[in-house]
């Protein structure tokens, strides 16, 4: 498993923290936050998997 794999997954579950957190106090800039956390956190675990997969084939 590439390292962008495991990073992007920690940014995921960091993001979906911050959301429910933002989304329980009402704080809107935190819940955004979170969101966009998220988000980075699926294409970093996109771009492991295809590394991944590159890796894969060659080997």
């Amino acid at each position: 498993m590439d390292k962008d794999r495991i990073e992007g997954i920690g940014k995921q579950v960091k993001g979906a923290v911050k959301d429910a957190a933002g989304k329980v106090t009402g704080d809107a800039a935190l819940q955004a936050e979170g969101k966009t956390d998220k988000a980075e956190g699926k294409v970093q675990n996109a771009v492991g998997g295809v590394k991944d997969k590159a890796r894969d084939a060659t080997s």
